[in-house]
This record gives structure tokens, sequence and C-alpha cells, in this order.
């Protein structure tokens, strides 16, 4: 074993053992200079030898970027042109000049006497190899590249974190119109990864990559205004400065204290709460996608390391100050002006005569199943008292967002096939924005924060007339036909999703399966997969995540509630299938290169 210096610039500075060349005779001299170019085996690798310009160079005969044997390429002035894409390399150092194709491998080799001596291990480091390659194809939005580097990074042993660092890090930064869907796919990605298969973990990845690269495209980098120079750290009078620039529609104002407070060592629960009650300051900011931004930020520094916090808290600021806020627009306003039913009520409750915020009190079933029929109902003061008159009975404000978050799962779940297809989104964002909410109040619990219940709920309420009539649910006297055991229900719902728009008949299955007592983990990863071979749009995505969080939150507490949140995600995913599946050719070609595999053979 010796000792070098290496010239990867990911490891300057670093002394790197690497072991000693392993030489295997490969051919002569003569061989490869009588035909220009040579393809031997290697060791188990097909090597291309070159003679160019008196020199013997070796690199990988397939082509990185699909696998087409460069030998049937051309050479010409140092350059060889793979013939199939075109991709170019320049043979010395492998390097090519069209992003897409990746730098070709070489290897070192010796010429002793007229016999040339190969080297089969290339000399790289195969993680900061492929890191680099995952950068330039979120930079380029270079679909396969991203699925190759994916793929061979979580082959290397890579830890998800690592990867969800530099697709978070890049859509923060790189999109200076700040958090988008991109940015919440790749979070709802990361929060799944547990509950998938082990083979779709990778893809669930390259979803989150593919949609930060197409947040990002044709967008400029945001720079930010950095924390002030010194003076202020009290965490009180930073939150008020917070507010106030908010109220203004101010982002550089917001996003110097939010940096400043982060300077002063200011925590995440903190943060948390500044960021919280700004975005609750209106009404249901941006149709409920900013408050939903804002959860997920943090629950990716929960992954990559509160050390990002900077960079990615800032994102979310332009959903704060930008975003549309609902008191501004008629449907809050007439013919119930929401507004005004819910400004005397948040009087009280910041003023601390509804509850102090700190309540553990827990809802018997019976009371939860109370509220959430409330919830459902159609008289918007009926809920709004309620809701408040549980706060003044000692109930956690958790219990209320917790109910809130199950009754709007309920309403995608009653979500009726005769609506307009594009009505399922109203439902969903109902439900995000109450999963956001009920997980920001277990982060940061806060009367301010605690707004976002009563948004929540009257957006819930704005949304009745999609349940009527409502979709039949599932029972047990709805399940002839379907298959018996659970694999066989699994297989199911597979089939189903491959014909468009069998919703009822997923629910069904879904429904089934569960009351069946199956294992639920395999049907967890099989709504993953469900999911993960479309071409996803945004919604469903946050649908998958929503729920398969709510459902194990309620699976121990209520286990005859929690299956109903399943069925309304079979259905949502149900209603958005099939698609082209682009997505999934393009993992599958990514995958089959990784596993050594061609497009074409040689």
């Amino acid at each position: 074993m010796v000792a070098h210096q290496t010239a990867d610039p990911a490891l300057e500075g670093e002394d790197v053992t690497v072991p000693e060349r392993r030489l295997v005779q490969a051919a002569s001299v003569a061989e490869v200079e009588a035909t220009g170019m040579k393809p031997v085996n290697v060791g188990g690798s097909v090597v291309l030898l070159i003679a160019h310009e008196g020199t013997i160079q070796a690199i990988d005969n397939r082509c990185p970027h699909k696998g087409f044997p460069l030998a049937r390429g051309t050479l010409r002035d140092g350059i060889l042109t793979c013939h199939w894409h075109h991709a170019r390399f320049e043979i010395c150092s492998g390097g090519t000049f069209d992003p897409f194709a990746d730098d070709v491998r070489t290897y070192p080799l010796e010429i002793k006497g007229e016999e040339i001596w190969v080297d089969p291990t290339p000399e790289r480091d195969e993680v900061a190899h492929q890191r680099r390659r995952l950068q330039d194809g979120l930079k380029h939005n270079l679909r396969l590249v991203m699925a190759k580097a994916t793929i061979g990074l979580m082959a290397e042993g890579e830890e998800p974190a690592g990867l969800l660092e530099i697709g978070g890090r890049f859509g923060a930064t790189q999109r200076d119109a700040g958090w988008r869907d991109g940015l919440t796919i790749l979070t709802a990605m990361a929060n799944i990864l547990p509950h998938l298969a082990a083979d779709d973990r990778p893809l669930a990845l390259f979803h989150g990559m593919l949609h930060v690269a197409n947040s990002v495209q044709g967008q400029r980098p945001h720079f930010d205004v950095g924390p002030l120079p010194g003076g202020e750290t009290d965490p009180e009078r930073l939150k008020a400065w917070l507010r106030e620039f908010a109220e203004v529609r101010d982002r550089d104002g917001v996003e110097r204290v939010v940096l400043s407070s982060l300077q002063a060592n200011h925590d995440a629960e903190g943060l948390a709460d500044m960021l919280f009650s700004a975005v609750t300051d209106h009404y249901f900011i941006g149709g409920g996608h900013s408050i939903d931004f804002v959860n997920k930020a943090f629950e990716l520094l929960d992954v990559i390391g509160w050390q990002h916090s900077p960079e990615i808290l800032v994102s979310v600021i332009p959903g704060i100050t930008a975003g549309t806020r609902m008191e501004e627009t008629s449907t809050w306003r007439t013919p119930v002006d929401l507004v005004g039913l819910l400004e005397p009520v948040f009087s009280d409750l910041l003023a601390g005569r509804l509850s102090d915020g700190h309540s553990d009190g827990r809802l018997a079933d019976a009371d939860f199943d109370a509220l959430i029929a409330r919830l459902m109902g159609d008289d918007p003061t009926a809920i709004i008292r309620a809701l408040a008159d549980l706060l003044v009975a000692g109930v956690a404000l958790t219990e209320l967002s917790l109910a809130l978050s199950f009754a709007a799962a309920l309403r995608v779940a009653r979500f009726h096939l005769s609506n307009e297809f594009n009505d399922w989104v109203a439902v969903l964002h109902t439900f995000t924005s109450a999963n956001a909410t009920h997980r920001l109040l277990k982060r940061a619990p806060s009367l301010e924060g605690a707004r976002a219940i009563w948004h929540s709920a009257m957006d819930l309420y704005l949304h009745r007339f999609l349940n009527a009539p409502a979709a039949r649910q599932p029972s047990d006297t709805c399940v002839a036909g379907l298959p018996t055991g659970g694999n066989e229900l699994l297989a199911n719902l597979l089939e189903l999703t491959d014909g468009r728009q069998r919703v009822e008949e997923a629910a069904a299955t879904t429904y089934h399966y569960l009351k069946g007592g199956y294992d639920d983990a395999p049907l967890l990863a099989t709504l993953g997969k469900t999911l993960l071979r479309e071409d996803g749009e945004f919604h469903s995505y946050q649908m998958l995540e929503a729920g398969l969080g709510l459902y194990l939150e309620l699976r121990g507490r209520r286990p005859d509630l929690a299956p109903t949140v399943l069925v309304a995600v079979a259905r949502y995913l149900a209603g958005h299938a099939p698609t082209d599946r682009a997505t999934t050719q393009t993992y599958r070609v990514a995958a089959r290169l990784q596993a050594g595999g061609a497009l074409m053979a040689d």
C-alpha cells in the first residue's frame, strides 16, 4: 500500500491510501496500432485500448451515457465520438464535452516491452464523483444523470441524508422566488423512505431531485442580505420585528431578522415559533401552501442538519411575504364574512382568555368524534365556537389539530367523482395545511400558531359542497369480487391503478386489506410504489406523505379511524393514475446501466 496526494478537489489536502496497481496483460502494442482501437477483456471489464499520437490510452469501452460500445465510435484529433448520442470524450483524461454523458473511466497502464499491461481498477473516488454528477444533473436538469447518480450513491452506501443535503441546498439557494413544490416533494420523499420497499428508496429520492431541478430551471439564484452586524439578540424583539416586516411584505427585513436570529444561536423551536407566528398573522396565506412550506423546511433540516438552516429557512420567506392573504378574497368575505367571525375569537385567543397554550387535556373518543362531525358541518359559527370551547375546557392544541387533520382526510375520502377533476386539489390543500398545522404545533406550540387551526377549519367548511353528495365509503358489504389474500389484494391495488379512475375499487381494496388484519407495512410500501411508478404531480406526493404520517399517528390511538386515512390516500392516487410513466422509464435505464448492462449490446 502506498500513500499519495489525490488531485480530486473534493478531497484536496487529505492523504488517501490506495492499493498498488494490479496489472493484467491486455494486448500487444502492435495489435492496437494495427487497428487504432481494440476492445479487450481485462479482469472482467471491457477496456478500449487506443493508439493515439505515439501513445496508448485505456478507457472503458462502455459509453457512460447509455452503454454503447465506444469501439464503434470515431476518433479524430484526440476526441472519441460515440455514434449513438454523439457524446464526445477527450481520450487522455476521459473528460466529456457533453455533460449529459459523464466522463468515461480511464485505466492506468504500463508498456513492458511490446506488451500492454492494464490496471482494471479505475483510480476514482466513486462517492465524490457521483456527488458531483448529482450536482451537475440538478444544475442542468439532466434526468438520466440525476437518476444514475442517485442509484450510484445509494449503491456505494451513501446515507439518504447526504443526497438530501445536496438537493435541498441546491433548491433553496438557486431559486430566488423561494421554496416551492420541488423542495416539498424532496422532503416528503425523505419522510416516507422508511416505509418504502428497499429498491424503491433510490427511486423516491430521484423523484425529489427531478422536481427540485424542474422548479429551479430558468430561475435566478438567491443572494441573501446577511445578518445584522451586531446589536439586538433578544428573541422576542426579533420576533416582533419579523412580524412587523412580514406585515408590509418586506422580504429583506424578514430575511435579515431570520439570519440575525440564527447568528445569535437561537434554537430551532424559537425559529419555528417566529415563522409560525408570521405565517398565521394573515389568513390561510398562499392557499395553505405557505404554512406547509414552513413545516417542510424544518422537517428537511431535521434530516440534513441545523447547520444548513440559513440557506433553508430563508427560502420560505417569499411564501410568507408574497403569498395571497385570504382575508383579501371574496370567498372568505361573502356570503359569510368568515374573517369577521374569527377576529373576536383570535382577540380572546391571543389575550390568553381561551388557553395559556400549555394545556394538555386529551379528548375522549366520543368527544373526538363529535368534534370531527362538527368540523364537517355547514355552520361556521358553530365550528369556530366548538374549537374555542374545547380550549377553554383545557384540551391541548394538538388534540384540536389532530381532529382537524382527520376531518380534512375524511373530506378527501368522501370526495365524489361527480366533481370537477381539478377540485381534488381543493380538498388536498385543506388536508396538507391541517397536517402542517398539526406538526408545527407539536414542534413549537403557541397561541399565535394556533390560529392556523381555525384557518384550516374554515377552508374545510368552504369545501363542504365537494362532499355533496359524499362518495360512498368502503364497508364489509362492498368487497364482493375482491381477492381474499393479502398479497393478492396488494397486486390488485397495483393493477387497478393501471387503469383510469378506478377510484372506488382502489378504496375498497385498501379497506379490505386493513380490515383483513394483514400487516400494514406492505400496504404502505405498495401505496408508495403506486405513486413512484407515475409521473407524479405535486399534490399526489403531498397526499401520500401526509396520509401515511396521519395514519401512523392514529393507528394506535384510533384503529377504527386510521383506515379511512389510507382509503383517502388510495382514492387520491387512483384518481391521478396512470400517467405516461416517463420518470420510471428513465430510472429503469439508469438502474440497468448501474448494474453493468448496456442498452445496446457489444
